[in-house]
């Protein structure tokens, strides 16, 4: 299960544009919360928090409780955040809300261990990530935080597979390929090799 990180909002009393505006000028970020059969709940964030968030790893599939002064409590997942176009600042965030029972599907990210120790990358392999998320569909009670990878037994030519990874319980792959490649180690370039016989006749 993914950690569920609480957060507080405050509450927005107006849809619209002119709304948002009036909310970004007040040092907010507008935001809103939708899904499992209510209706959207219209929020305001600090900027800090969003931004904290989406430079945490994983920020996909974590579950957030978002605590809404005088209000309800809602458990959501980032689903959408608009960024400004030059500064780069959170404009508007949309949360799906979670639900008992409700199937999701998620971004989970990938972490990777052992990379010191593999004896591929030890040899001049280069570590290939194919993907650094893997897509998947679960329950709102068993997101996981995200999954893990050991790359210590990996030579030259090995690689890394769905079944591969730690924490699918309770998860299915969006990818219907049979047992699909999350990573490589790769043999040396070309060119790598020949800088080493360049150097090497140098000596």
């Amino acid at each position: 299960m993914s950690k569920i990180t609480s957060i507080q909002a405050s509450v927005r009393a107006k849809a619209g544009k002119g709304a948002a505006r009036a909310t970004r000028r007040a040092g907010l970020v507008p935001a809103v919360v939708y899904g499992a059969g209510k209706e959207p709940a219209l929020i305001a964030l600090d900027p800090r928090i969003v931004i904290k968030g989406i430079q945490a790893s994983g920020w996909r599939s974590r579950v957030y409780e978002i605590k809404v002064e005088g209000g309800n409590t809602e458990r959501a997942l980032i689903r959408d955040i608009q960024l400004h176009p030059v500064k780069d600042t959170p404009e508007h965030v949309d949360f799906m809300r979670l639900a008992a029972g409700q199937r999701v599907t998620v971004e989970v990210s990938v972490h990777f261990s052992g990379e010191e120790k593999a004896p591929g990358l030890k040899r001049g392999g280069v570590l290939n990530i194919v993907r650094h998320t893997v897509e998947v569909e679960t329950d709102a009670e068993h997101i996981p935080e995200f999954f893990t990878v050991d790359l210590s037994t990996l030579d030259i030519n090995d690689n890394v597979r769905w079944e591969d990874l730690k924490g699918t319980e309770n998860v299915t792959p969006v990818n219907h390929t049979p047992n699909f490649v999350i990573a490589t180690v790769a043999a040396p370039s070309v060119e790598a090799d020949a800088e080493e016989s360049t150097e090497d006749a140098a000596s």
